[in-house]
Formats: structure tokens, C-alpha cells, sequence
């Protein structure tokens, strides 16, 4: 009997697999953990010791499995490699597609610190766009919640209350205040718009005394009260037509020493800008 087990182990050697596997089941290892070493599929592994080399990726991909596999098992790497080639040399070599490797879906989770990280970048996006919408912070226009104290106008009938021009000085701040609900922009000598809003009763825009030549535009100048160092001046216009007007102080000390002195009105009423949605009432 021992002859004849002899004689089976020359005339069937044991193949790479058979001999893989008996290493790993010497030191009572899983395949599993085999494959938690190597990081080879635990598929691929079992393939190989089964002899069934068409299922795996190509002959390359194959025989560093085998070495791998080896080394963990303390097999002759050298050994297994050689046989493995001669093991394979009928098999037609076939492009080597990537590893299918068996990722942990937990990596792809982001980090507690990156996710806050993201939050706090979110919270400051939205404090940025409340204080671009809500505020004249980063517009360069200024307006004032303090009352405005306007004498004798009536809000049912603003047409008929016009302030009554008062000497002014030279130079001074420009003030706009709102009578009623009014439409106006506000404009450099090069055109570019320094202000632009439906304004509420009450509400009021300082000119900066920098602006260079500020120019006004409205549809409704009798609903716009406008002060000079808090003194009325004439008005820009006395009913519902569009107006465009200089309001520096220069141009306004003007306008006080001719007090019937209208605005220049549009070209053409119509002529609002192509995009703003607002209508004047």
C-alpha cells in the first residue's frame, strides 16, 4: 500500500492549488483570512486552488494570486511560480481587466471633520447671502431706519403737499426721502448705478458726497422729498411722469434759487430699464 501511494504521488503530482490548500489547512487558516491578507478576492483564491484558471482575470493577474497566497502560507513562492507557469502554458493570455477588489463601503463615508467642516462653510454661504439681500452692507448704498419728520404732507393726498423751497448752503449733504411708495435709481456721471429700489414711506437714501455729478431717476417725482444739510429744496416734479434729474448739491442750490424749476423729463416715459420688473404706480 505505501508503494503503490508512492507511485500515485509521481504519476499525480499535486497541482498548485492542491498544494496551496494543504499548506493553509497545516497551520488551520480560513480562506477567508487568506483573503483578508492578501486583499485577493476571495473567489479568485478559491479558483485557484480548484485548478480553474479560465475564471480568473489573466495568466499575469494569476500567478502573482499564487505568490501571494504562497508567501502567506510560508510556500515556496519561487516553487509555486514555476509550477504555475507550466500549469498554465496552454491557456491563451488575455488582457488583464482592473482588480475587482471588495472595497468597505464605510470608506467612502466623509470624516466627522470634513462633514463639519462643510457645515460651517454652508452657514457662513447663507449669513453672506441675508446680509447681501437684507443689508446695503456690501452695495455701497445707505439707508436710515430713524423717522423722518415731514411737515404737513398728507399720505391720501402727497400730490398736493409740496415742500416749500428754503434758502441753502453751499455744499452740504443730499438727502431723498420718500413721501409714498416711489421707484427710483440713482446714477454717477459714468453711469454706474449707485442705488436702485421701490422705497416705503418714510424710508430715505443719503447721496454720497463723493458721487461725481449723482443723477435721479423716477416715475413718480411727487412722491420724492428732497433736502439739502435737512433743508427742502425744490422738488424734482409735481405728478406721475418720469423724470431724470442732477442731484449734487451744486445742482440743487440751483434749483433752490429757481424754485419753479422742473426736472428734465425722459425721452420717452416708457424708457424704465429693460431689467427692472417694477412698475411705477
Amino acid at each position: 500500500m505505501e508503494g503503490e501511494s508512492a507511485d500515485n504521488a509521481t504519476l499525480f503530482p499535486a497541482t498548485v492549488g492542491e498544494k496551496l490548500r494543504a499548506a493553509r489547512e497545516a497551520q488551520k487558516l480560513e480562506l477567508s483570512e487568506i483573503a483578508s491578507r492578501t486583499r485577493i478576492p476571495q473567489r479568485h483564491l478559491e479558483a485557484i486552488e480548484n485548478g480553474n484558471y479560465t475564471g480568473l482575470p489573466s495568466i499575469t493577474y494569476t500567478m502573482g494570486f499564487a505568490k501571494a497566497y504562497a508567501r502567506v502560507v510560508g510556500a515556496d513562492e519561487v516553487a509555486i511560480g514555476r509550477q504555475l507557469r507550466e500549469e498554465l502554458g496552454d491557456l491563451p493570455e488575455r488582457p488583464a481587466p482592473p482588480p475587482a477588489y471588495d472595497f468597505d463601503e464605510r470608506s467612502r463615508v466623509p470624516s466627522r471633520g470634513i462633514a463639519l467642516m462643510g457645515a460651517i462653510v454652508a452657514i457662513l454661504v447663507l449669513i453672506g447671502v441675508g446680509l447681501w439681500y437684507g443689508t446695503n452692507l456690501f452695495r455701497g448704498g445707505a439707508s436710515s431706519d430713524e423717522p423722518v419728520a415731514i411737515e404737513n404732507v398728507d399720505a391720501g393726498n402727497a400730490a398736493a403737499a409740496v415742500p416749500t423751497p428754503a434758502p441753502v448752503i453751499s455744499g452740504g449733504q443730499v438727502t431723498l426721502v420718500a413721501i409714498d411708495t416711489v421707484w427710483l435709481r440713482v446714477t454717477d456721471a459714468s453711469g454706474k448705478r449707485l442705488f436702485e429700489k421701490e422705497m416705503a414711506a418714510g424710508e430715505r437714501y443719503d447721496v454720497p458726497a463723493s458721487a461725481d455729478r449723482p443723477r435721479v431717476r423716477t416715475g413718480r417725482p411727487d412722491r420724492l422729498q428732497v433736502l439739502l444739510n435737512g433743508s427742502n429744496v425744490a422738488p424734482l416734479g409735481t405728478g406721475v411722469e418720469t423724470v431724470e434729474a442732477e442731484v449734487s448739491a451744486a445742482a440743487l442750490q440751483a434749483r433752490g434759487q429757481q424754485p419753479g424749476a422742473p426736472a428734465t423729463p425722459s425721452a420717452a416715459a416708457g424708457d424704465a430699464p429693460a431689467g427692472n420688473a417694477t412698475t411705477f404706480p
